[in-house]
């Protein structure tokens, strides 16, 4: 878990990443570091969903393996640290909310960007509030060199285009649905997410063929 923030640490340039990391790799981590180092973050803090508004409960893996496993993706990084506050929230996991209630907590002074990867700012438009969101937080998407970017402006209109900022991330062709789908075939995760990630997901049994998510 993340250390709690103090009232004297409010003028901290702090990065929100929130997702359902299920499985969290090494995707994810670039995007965060990516973010870190471009907007000279101070902390990136991870924020597993608890349950994704998005998605139906039953898509996803149980929140404290999700946690858990984010935990020891993000244990060797200095900067990085695991929140549960999406997760014990009761209710859908917004983001609004989520940015609303680190604001209470640290005060008007602190900085807050929310990350997230191209493939989820072109939805923003389907987020609960999004204006909301866009007045209370920076919003910060992550253009991987190489690939094909979306027409933001077209997807967002123009005036929701002008507040998210784009930043540059390593092409990492790597996702959550893709590592899922390598264990139900028996492939390797090696090189794809941290090796604590894939001991977990082969000690709890995760993503198996057959079998459910909750058991472990």
């Amino acid at each position: 878990m993340a250390p709690r923030l103090t009232a004297q640490a409010a003028a901290l340039r702090v990065g929100l990443m929130g997702g359902t990391f299920d499985p969290p790799h090494y995707g994810h981590l670039a995007l965060a570091e990516a973010a870190r180092e471009a907007l000279e973050l101070e902390r990136v803090i991870f924020l597993p969903n608890g349950q994704p508004p998005h998605k139906p409960a039953w898509e996803v893996s149980p929140a404290e393996h999700r946690y858990a496993m984010t935990e020891l993706a993000c244990a060797s990084h200095p900067h990085f640290f695991v929140s549960r506050a999406e997760m014990d929230r009761p209710g859908p996991s917004y983001s609004l909310d989520t940015v609303r209630a680190f604001q209470r907590e640290l005060g008007p002074d602190l900085r807050l960007y929310f990350i997230v990867g191209m493939d989820s700012v072109v939805e923003l438009p389907t987020w609960h509030e999004p204006d909301r969101l866009l007045e209370e937080a920076q919003v910060v998407a992550a253009d991987r060199p190489g690939s094909e970017s979306p027409d933001l402006e077209a997807i967002l209109g123009a005036e929701r285009r002008a507040k998210v900022q784009l930043i540059r991330m390593a092409p990492l062709g790597i996702s959550g649905t893709d590592l899922r789908e390598r264990v139900r075939a028996g492939r390797s995760l090696w090189y794809l997410t941290p090796e604590p990630v894939a001991a977990y997901i082969e000690k709890h049994g995760l993503y198996r063929q057959g079998e459910k998510n909750a058991q472990g």
